[in-house]
């Protein structure tokens, strides 16, 4: 009897010591696949299906962090703050709505040679929330040249950080705010320097970029937004006349400065203008030699008018202006136009006594002529009643 339990207190612990055996090498087992399986520069495992934000900014606010693309070094240090700010993260955008190719670390490999033909891989993600904008693009002067081979002219990156890109229109309003017209000009001038250096010394843009003046014209009100068309083309100029006016006929911004609202309507009773709306109507693409009104003001580099070195207000300089199509023009010959201004006492009095004579003279002479031939219709219908015959 001793001996039968001696037997099973012996046969209990070996079976206690085999199972303690046994739970130890599975320990050990996992231990090692979670170490062969798990590389030791991997990023915490995320738990969703899309990683946060924040779990990129955990490597991505680091400064330096950089990668070479051929000879292009990119900077993919994203400011935490920067971005925080950006109308994308208002929008709870995640980091891999845009980089659909990463969902873990390492990141795959970059196929692209140089940083430009990977922002090329890059930006037509923006279709996915903006594709009314993405598709006007392509009708634009910009892609035209992208088509062409010139992959420098600008894609929705270019002009639009996404990492800091901030709100452009009023939630409600829908309307470009303030601070994003002050700032379409330096947009702008990342590829049109040139035009930008013109622009911010003349009349529009310094008032524009130095007095914070949104009543002004920037960049995308005569050139467009996202279908931006070749400004050197028949039918653009033909319309320049009226893009001009979309702000120079409105009273509740001219009024402001003391400008006449009736530029557009006195350009075109002039023959000048009148042969310019024949042509923008009729014949769009068809070439004219009469000046519009960049001829005379300029383009990018508009002045005021009473500027004394380049003000068309001043007899010296408007003949400059007239003799690129009248060569022989002389020192009168601005005197002949009447600029936009309506005849008046105070402006061109001679002609305004002409024109108010006439308006009283001519309907003098058609009322008398007319009141003649009814009075002698009347005397025949009379004289044929009483029989008496007309002499």
């Amino acid at each position: 009897m001793r001996l039968g339990k001696q037997i099973q207190s012996a046969h209990s612990g070996i079976s206690l010591r085999a199972s303690l055996t046994l739970l130890l090498g599975l320990l050990f087992f996992a231990y090692a696949v979670v170490s062969f399986v798990t590389p030791v520069q991997a990023a915490p495992v995320f738990q969703a299906d899309k990683p946060a934000n924040d779990f990129c900014l955990a490597c991505h606010q680091e400064d330096g962090l950089d990668f070479k693309l051929g000879k292009d070094t990119i900077a993919a240090t994203i400011n935490p703050t920067q971005f925080g700010n950006s109308v994308h993260s208002d929008q709870s955008i995640m980091c891999v709505d845009c980089h659909t190719d990463i969902s873990d670390y390492p990141h795959p490999k970059v196929k692209s040679k140089n940083a430009r033909a990977f922002s090329f891989t890059l930006f037509v993600v923006c279709k996915q929330c903006h594709e009314d904008q993405f598709l006007k693009v392509q009708d634009s002067v910009h892609q035209r040249a992208i088509d062409g081979g010139n992959t420098n002219a600008a894609i929705c990156t270019d002009c639009h950080n996404p990492h800091t890109q901030g709100r452009l229109t009023g939630k409600t309003s829908g309307e470009l705010t303030p601070s994003a017209r002050i700032h379409i000009p330096e947009t702008c001038s990342k590829c049109h320097s040139g035009i930008y250096d013109a622009y911010k010394t003349s009349v529009h843009g310094n008032a524009l970029t130095q007095e914070n003046n949104t009543d002004v014209p920037t960049c995308i009100d005569c050139h467009g937004v996202h279908n931006i068309q070749k400004p050197t083309t028949v039918s653009f100029r033909n319309s320049t006349p009226f893009l001009c006016a979309k702000c120079h006929t409105d009273p509740a911004i001219m009024d402001k400065y003391g400008i006449t609202t009736n530029v557009l309507n006195s350009y075109v009773a002039d023959f000048h203008g009148t042969t310019v709306k024949l042509f923008e109507e009729e014949f769009p693409g068809q070439p004219t030699n009469k000046p519009v009104c960049t001829d005379c003001h300029g383009v990018h580099n508009i002045s005021k008018v009473d500027n004394p070195k380049t003000g068309i207000a001043l007899r010296e300089n408007l003949l400059v202006k007239c003799q690129r199509c009248h060569p022989d023009a002389t020192i009168d010959f601005p005197s002949a136009w009447m600029s936009h201004y309506e005849p008046s006492p105070e402006h061109y009095p001679i002609v305004y006594a002409v024109n108010l004579f006439y308006k009283f003279f001519i309907p003098a002479v058609l009322g008398g002529m007319i009141f003649f031939v009814l009075t002698d219709i009347f005397r025949r219908i009379v004289n044929r009643i009483k029989g008496v015959k007309h002499v």
